[in-house]
């Protein structure tokens, strides 16, 4: 009998995007809580905050539940105050803050073309008080009085020591005040990196819009949140020392809102701004043309940053305390700012070659989203229709319109735009598209309704309400809406897992092909320092030029072009020949229309 020889299985190796542990079991853990490098405390900034939203996310549909039916089903009253005052808290300084410096930190040194941060140990120890801060604050809920039930805005006196004598609202103040100082020392690390930083030849007025955004917002935390740490600090000291700062007997409930809202506002700024300026980096990548208005669009950003800080009383119009029309007017001239940005997209997408891969789509659901949002913003920036409606659903359904239009789809089109630069893989675009669409529909069914049950005087905070109250429908709507997008959160944990361990491995510098920013400019995921080396940066779109060398004197001719120069004429004159009198090329030719 003949025997047939034994032949060796070829072995099929996965691709890595990155190398095999190279140290042993655990060490892993060692290098992140010691890590210095921007990219991975960046990283450790994506992972915690989007942690911090699915925990608030949690609470949001607890409440949800409660109010789907007449009657208390599951919560005490005292439970629903917890849940909606740790909800707030968790979603405003615990996710959308931080979540702001995760993509600063992972982004924006390779932007400007830096090797690191400025202070990269200081950095490390923003994200640490960071997440001491915000596990202190969440941690009320295993206090025996259960966490701060005072509302996320702890307004005095109800703060105070007598109507909130538990262990859950000094965790909250503390937690809230050690986390401000981890922010506030993130802000002073950003500007001084884009300062002092950048590259050869990135000039101000080359710098990407996502990086002059950070810019701006990191001057306004450093004007907000010193605010909110003294203010809850102070009111520390009230419920401990017996300090009388916040007495209502001499003012000092109005003291406590003026304080609290001289950050909130300009914190609502802060954590859109970043998101203005991802949304505005994806939009030329997937329309194949440079931005439209790049300056217009800087100077949009100063105004909006000038403006916020002139805006805060128009949350409290109610108090009778504050001037209505100085008020009113600057809160509606804040949203010319901002109509120049849409029109600045607007323009960037008009006649583009548009594809809408997952990063572009969730762009999209944030320039319809917010758009509504900025709607309903302006109808409450008139004092009479503000006091009726005020504290009730429609101001819910507005801020998050705003806020969830603004940050979540900012922040899932980032994380799908800069996911194989981050990691070096690519995500899976049916589950990214999938992802986006009962999000939208889950979110328009949850909150477009809020609006409709403001407007019929449901109130803020309430944890019931009566059948004969008529708010049944919209409350059951809404709930129905919650859970849609509450799943939608599977299938993004799921995309991410997958896509991290299996997804096609990037081998270009630029995945999407016509990236414009320094970041495509190196590899997927770049190197400790960033680069390897660095292209020349003549203008605000260096990785562009780098990949497309042919097409650089026409773009150059076509940015000196006015509204009177026709197509063909564009096209000669960037064929034209260089000017023997001194000119250097096309970009120096003028052609009479």
């Amino acid at each position: 009998m003949t025997t047939v020889p034994s032949r060796d299985i070829p072995q099929v190796e996965a691709a890595r995007a990155y190398p095999r542990r190279m140290g042993p079991k655990g060490s892993f853990l060692w290098k992140a809580i010691t890590t210095t490098d921007p990219k991975v405390l960046g990283i450790m900034y994506l992972f915690t905050a989007l942690s911090f939203f699915l925990i608030g996310g949690l609470m949001a549909l607890l409440m949800r539940a409660e109010l789907a039916r007449p009657g208390l089903q599951f919560l005490s009253p005292e439970q629903f105050n917890q849940l909606f005052t740790m909800h707030g808290t968790i979603m405003l300084l615990f996710y959308a803050t931080p979540i702001v410096f995760g993509f600063a930190n992972a982004v924006l040194p390779l932007q400007i073309g830096a090797p690191d941060v400025a202070f990269p140990r200081l950095n490390a120890l923003s994200y640490w008080l960071y997440l001491f801060g915000a596990t202190m604050a969440t941690a009320g809920f295993i206090t025996p009085g259960g966490a701060a039930d005072f509302g996320w805005t702890a307004y005095t006196p109800l703060s105070d020591i007598i109507h909130s004598p538990g262990v859950g609202a000094d965790l909250w103040i503390m937690g809230v005040a050690l986390s401000g100082v981890g922010t506030i020392l993130g802000a002073v690390n950003m500007i001084t990196t884009v300062i002092c930083l950048r590259c050869p030849g990135m000039t101000m007025f080359r710098m990407p819009i996502f990086t002059w955004n950070i810019l701006v917002t990191s001057v306004l935390v450093l004007l907000a949140f010193p605010i909110l740490t003294a203010a809850v600090l102070a009111l520390a000291v009230d419920r401990h020392l017996g300090a009388h700062i916040y007495d209502p007997a001499n003012g000092g409930a109005i003291l406590y809102q003026h304080l609290f809202w001289y950050f909130g506002h300009p914190e609502v700024y802060i954590v859109a701004l970043p998101f203005f300026g991802i949304v505005t980096e994806i939009f030329p990548v997937f329309s194949r043309k440079p931005l439209f208005g790049y300056t217009t669009l800087i100077y949009a950003t100063l105004s909006i940053g000038a403006l916020s800080v002139a805006v805060w009383a128009h949350h409290m119009y109610a108090t009778g305390s504050v001037l209505l029309p100085f008020f009113s007017f600057m809160t509606f001239l804040i949203a010319v700012p901002t109509g120049v940005k849409f029109f600045n997209w607007i323009g960037t997408m008009w006649r583009g070659q548009l594809t809408f891969e997952t990063p572009m789509l969730w762009s999209l659901g944030f320039l319809v989203t917010f758009l509504f949002g900025g709607l309903s913003g302006v109808i409450l920036a008139s004092p009479p229709v503000d006091f009726h409606v005020s504290d009730t659903y429609f101001v819910v359904a507005h801020f998050h319109y705003v806020l969830f239009g603004t940050i979540v789809f900012a922040t899932f089109a980032g994380i799908y735009f800069w996911f194989p630069k981050i990691t070096g893989r690519m995500m899976d675009e049916r589950l990214g598209k999938l992802h986006f669409w009962t999000t939208f529909f889950g979110f328009h069914l949850t909150f477009l309704v809020q609006h409709w049950l403001g407007n019929e005087g449901m109130p803020r905070r309430y944890a019931d309400y009566l059948p004969s109250d008529g708010f049944t429908t919209l409350n059951t709507i809404s709930t129905v809406g919650s859970f849609v997008l509450g799943l939608s959160m599977i299938t993004f944990v799921w995309n991410v897992f997958k896509s991290y361990r299996y997804g096609e491995v990037v081998t270009v510098d630029d995945p999407w092909g016509y990236g414009n920013s320094l970041e495509w400019a190196t590899t997927c995921p770049p190197p400790r320092h960033n680069f390897y080396e660095l292209p020349r940066i003549r203008s605000e779109r260096p990785a562009f030029e780098l990949h497309y060398p042919h097409m650089v004197e026409r773009m150059r001719a076509e940015a000196h072009a006015g509204w009177s120069l026709r197509k063909h004429e564009v096209v000669a004159v960037a064929a034209a020949p260089a000017i023997e009198d001194g000119g250097s090329g096309p970009a120096d030719v003028v052609t009479d229309s």
